[in-house]
């Protein structure tokens, strides 16, 4: 139970630890995502600073890898001559120790101090064969197992007890304990010299990687014992150290050089680009003077010259079209005007043609009322060609003042009226319940709902015209839609149907005589207020096109109160997704799919009623 409490407590405040933690890693995680997507942008725009970057990592990574197998084979090197320089010296105090061991008393007695006790001869083999090597090498003396009289330690050797001890020469601290044992074990099973490495400690509480070579030997007494010469790695250690060293220095002078030199030879390539990029936008903001500076004769001066004679070749053609567009527009606003003084003579014959036309003869009077109504479409084909050529001069004026969409609604869909009788179709207005008002130009809005509703009316099939209106929450925006049920549009059409004298079907008849400038104008109309006019379509579903409108003129939208696709189509759609496969529904472009223009894609924050 205790324990199950002491689980559930250590989760709890693991829990509450993390539950904690998680606030303190947003914040960091906030603070320090703005310096990571500053170097994030800084890296995809400066293709210098990757290509020096680059550079200097597979540099840094080719350094390593020599800099490793260079080390290497020196570490190597350095341990192959210091293993035999130890074998030569060892076996030189193995075959000293030995002739000592196997000389008469005289000899034994002058190495061991005028004594024959083996500890103190013992001694003396020890400090002999290390006098002539202090600081290279050491030399160690341990008891064997295989001695039946081991010997001891001076200071023990009256006790009457028999401890088994070690022998050496220096400042080694404790010598029998970093003698490997195996390696021990491997001279008394055998007479030969055995090698291993190791690590020996010092009195002053230091340790040092060695080489321990040993051998079984006898004393003067036929005792066996364990001779063992301990070379220390020191000097090897300091040499490959300063070889290291010098590697990485030498390796970060590479790497900084390579960087170095990548950086101004990127630098050689990158600024041509970089000013062939700075004069290409310059060109694309008008200023088509601008040409690229030139020196030398290598590949980046023969791309700075093509580039010198595409900007040429480009100011000369866009001359060309400004004065052939200039030339268009006059003609246009010329020819129209220069039309109004004859138009008014043949209005005023026709007229008089007209209205005496009960005297002429039936083909004769039909022949004067086909000549009347023709002239009221050419005038209306003259007023639109007046109004697209102050467009393109830019001298249309917007004179606007706060204005009731609902009145402007009501007077398009009274005018509308008796077209709709004609053909058999329904006006119906939707959101006049409440104010919509707005900053407008009412001539021009006015003209653009007249016509949406009256294209609405001829490609309706008799069936009805819903108009409806709405105004945003926030009361920025406002909105009119005008929906028909009639032929539709297909995939692509409304992406051109606000192109001048478009058509969506060429066969058929204009029975209400339009010009096919219209929508053309009503866009230009809609662009003048800083509003959108988009438009939707499916075949045989019908089209619906929305005006969006700012509260005040020339304000920017940020999305329409209105929906552009309807309700109806959206259902349509939606249950269509459901029966069919998955594969085909999420097929792009199918029949039936919706389609908009007349602008970017926008944001849609309203509903339908």
């Amino acid at each position: 139970m205790a324990d199950r409490l002491w689980w559930h407590g250590s989760r709890l405040l693991t829990e509450g630890a993390a539950t904690g933690a998680q606030p303190a890693i947003r914040i960091f995680g906030r603070w320090a995502s703005g310096p990571l997507l500053s170097v994030r942008r800084l890296w995809r725009r400066n293709i210098q600073l990757r290509v020096v970057t680059t550079t200097l990592v597979m540099s840094l990574a080719v350094v390593l890898v020599l800099g490793i197998v260079v080390i290497g084979q020196v570490r190597n090197g350095l341990l192959e001559a210091k293993r035999q320089t130890a074998q030569s010296q060892a076996e030189g105090g193995f075959a000293v120790a030995s002739e000592l061991a196997t000389g008469d008393g005289e000899g034994a007695e002058a190495v061991a101090g005028q004594t024959v006790d083996p500890n103190a001869w013992l001694n003396g083999i020890v400090e002999q064969l290390s006098s002539g090597g202090r600081g290279v090498f050491y030399v160690v003396a341990l008891p064997s197992q295989l001695s039946g009289t081991p010997f001891v330690n001076e200071a023990d050797s009256g006790s009457g007890q028999a401890p088994r001890g070690a022998r050496a020469y220096g400042d080694l601290r404790m010598p029998e304990q970093f003698i490997p044992t195996e390696l021990r074990e491997a001279l008394d099973r055998s007479t030969d010299a055995h090698r291993q490495y190791g690590r020996i400690d010092f009195l002053d509480g230091s340790s040092q990687e060695a080489l321990i070579i040993g051998r079984r030997l006898t004393d003067i007494q036929g005792n066996w014992y364990q001779l063992y010469y301990l070379f220390p790695f020191t000097q090897e250690e300091e040499s490959l150290s300063l070889v290291t060293g010098t590697i990485a220095t030498a390796g970060l002078f590479v790497v900084a050089l390579l960087g170095a030199i990548a950086w101004l030879v990127v630098r050689q390539v990158v600024t041509p680009v970089r000013m062939a990029a700075r004069i290409a936008e310059r060109l694309a903001a008008g200023r088509l003077q601008e040409r690229m500076k030139v020196s030398g004769e290598d590949d980046i001066a023969r791309l700075g010259e093509s580039f010198n004679k595409m900007a040429r070749n480009l100011q000369l053609q866009i001359q060309q079209l400004e004065e052939l567009s200039r030339m268009q527009r006059r003609f246009v606003s010329d020819v129209s005007h220069e039309l109004r003084t004859p138009l008014t003579t043949v209005r005023m014959a026709a007229d008089v043609i007209h209205e005496a036309r009960g005297e002429f003869d039936p083909v004769t009077a039909r022949s004067a009322e086909l000549l009347l109504s023709q002239l009221d479409r050419f005038e209306s084909l003259l007023a639109d060609l007046l109004e697209i050529s102050r467009f393109d001069a830019g001298a249309a004026n917007l004179e606007a003042d706060l204005t009731d969409l609902r009145d402007v609604v009501n007077r398009v869909v009274e005018g509308a009226e008796p077209l709709a009788e004609r053909r058999g179709s329904r006006l119906l207005v939707r959101g006049a319940e409440r104010p919509v008002v707005a900053e407008v130009d009412a001539r021009r809005i006015e003209r653009v709902l007249r016509n949406l509703v009256v294209n609405a009316i001829e490609h309706g099939e008799g069936r009805d015209v819903v108009v409806r209106l709405a105004a945003s929450r926030d009361g920025e925006a406002v909105a009119v839609a005008v929906r028909d049920h009639g032929i539709g549009l297909r995939a692509g059409e409304a992406e051109r149907v606000f192109n001048r004298f478009w058509r969506a079907d060429p066969a058929r008849a204009r029975t209400t005589g339009g010009t096919g400038l219209g929508l053309s104008i009503a866009l230009e109309d809609a662009h003048l207020h800083g509003g959108w006019l988009e438009a939707w379509g499916e075949p045989g579903g019908g089209a619906q096109f929305r005006l969006t409108l700012p509260r005040t003129a020339g304000e920017q939208l940020r999305g329409s109160p209105l929906p552009l696709e309807p309700r109806d189509a959206r259902t349509r759609r939606e249950a269509r997704a459901a029966v069919l496969p998955a594969s085909r529904a999420g097929e792009p472009g199918r029949a039936g799919q919706p389609v908009a223009a007349g602008g970017e894609a926008r944001g849609e924050g309203g509903h339908e009623e």
